[in-house]
């Protein structure tokens, strides 16, 4: 299975390090009955705080992790006998090859993950147990750590976080006289506002009918009150909430504010500059692109805002994703993986990170930092992060949620019904189950 995220990855990978802003810290994470491990004590035994030697070889996908070996250059300077050596691997390619050398005995010893599609690899004949205290797993968003536990065993350990938030046009917002949507009742009048302003559309939609209008689909079913899978682990999408939720999804269509037929991908940013659409529902690494896309410094900062997204009938709810590491089960060197990881995992290396490449971290203390917590517009993400659930964590989810977007075509352009996409979808789910996950 190829990283689907990766067409998200178009934009992450040309991203600039200026984001402009004010966030202020406020607590988040786990509670402190949280374990970091399983009780196998061969392969999740506490790591010490000697040097780590030796080599560890690192997979990662191109995009946030061309500055690691920067960012770990201090660690690789306190310790002198270990040879770390970095694969980039390109984002379309790198779980299709990551599974193909796990399964032939050749992967790396460290493996780049990706929390909202790595549920394949959370087994302990793929993955080694995250040791006992390595990390404070509640120092870290909830659902980011939630997404690498399986059975109560924490496989991988989160390395930058990000979340869907609404990012629209501030300077037509205010010449309308309107404030973000708060509420789902609140949100095609906000975008028609703004066409009213002078927008072309109100909101330039997702419209790729993939596995990330599947994804949005399903952050709006969680708005809904509904869920994706009940506690028993059987799939619950031929539901009310869903129901709700993709005629919620549709409305953006039918009532003219977004359009079926556009902008693509790749157009998103250069529409929303000149005006052709107002808002995105989008994650944090398309800020970073609009003065350059705009080619004038300080437009961002006076055009651009941000806000959580409109709340459903049971709250404002997104879906966490981002980056993640693991260790492989037949590493040759997982003393010193995890030492690697750790350090990656301390504030301070993720404020590196993100000075080096606008990731925004998974650890909640390092939003703290000065480098971060001026930046008005990362606000919205800080708070919506702290409201985000993890998708399901089988197998199957990512060919449910490309069924799903590719279902909501049809009710988007008319030519289908909200209750007839739910059962398809439900039906197809149920036809491939869960899988090991």
């Amino acid at each position: 299975m190829s990283h689907h995220p990766s067409r998200r990855g178009v934009l992450r990978l040309t991203a600039g390090t200026a984001l402009l802003g004010t966030v202020a810290l406020t607590g988040c994470g786990r509670g402190s009955d949280t374990t970091a491990a399983g009780t196998d004590t061969d392969t999740a035994k506490a790591v010490d705080n000697s040097p780590a030697e030796g080599t560890v070889d690192v997979w990662a996908a191109q995009g946030d992790a061309d500055v690691l070996d920067k960012v770990i250059k201090p660690f690789k300077a306190s310790n002198p006998d270990l040879d770390v050596k970095i694969t980039l691997i390109p984002n379309s390619e790198y779980y299709t090859k990551l599974q193909a050398a796990i399964a032939a005995g050749k992967g790396p010893d460290v493996a780049q993950f990706f929390p909202e599609s790595q549920a394949q690899f959370l087994d302990p004949s793929i993955l080694r147990p995250v040791p006992e205290r390595l990390v404070d797993p509640s120092t870290f968003f909830e659902s980011l750590w939630d997404a690498g536990v399986v059975k109560d065993v924490a496989y991988t350990v989160p390395w930058y976080a990000y979340t869907y938030t609404l990012v629209y046009r501030s300077d037509l917002a205010r010449k309308a006289g309107v404030k973000a949507p708060t509420t789902w009742d609140e949100t095609v009048p906000f975008f028609k506002a703004l066409q009213r302003a002078g927008a072309g559309r109100g909101l330039g939609a997702d419209m790729g009918w993939d596995i990330f209008n599947g994804q949005d689909v399903a952050m709006y079913a969680w708005q809904a009150g509904g869920s994706l899978l009940s506690s028993g682990g059987e799939w619950t999408l031929d539901t009310p909430a869903m129901v709700d939720a993709i005629k919620y999804n549709a409305s953006f269509f039918t009532s003219g504010v977004a359009d079926t037929s556009g902008p693509t991908f790749l157009d998103a940013l250069p529409y929303f500059v000149s005006g052709r659409t107002a808002c995105m529902i989008t994650g944090p690494w398309v800020v970073g692109q609009l003065d350059t896309i705009a080619k004038k410094d300080g437009w961002t900062a006076s055009h651009v805002a941000t806000a959580p997204l409109p709340a459903g009938p049971s709250g404002s709810v997104s879906f966490s994703a981002g980056g993640s590491w693991g260790v492989l089960a037949d590493s040759d060197n997982a003393d010193a993986s995890w030492k690697l990881i750790r350090y990656i995992s301390e504030p301070s290396t993720q404020v590196a990170q993100y000075r080096a490449y606008s990731s925004l971290p998974a650890v909640v203390p390092a939003w703290g930092n000065p480098a971060i917590a001026g930046q008005p517009l990362l606000d919205a993400f800080l708070s919506q992060l702290k409201k985000t659930r993890t998708f399901p964590r089988v197998s199957t989810w990512q060919q449910v949620a490309t069924r799903l977007g590719k279902e909501m075509e049809a009710v988007a352009k008319v030519t289908g019904t909200a209750e007839k996409a739910a059962a398809n979808v439900q039906a197809y789910a149920e036809s491939l189950g869960t899988g090991k996950g």
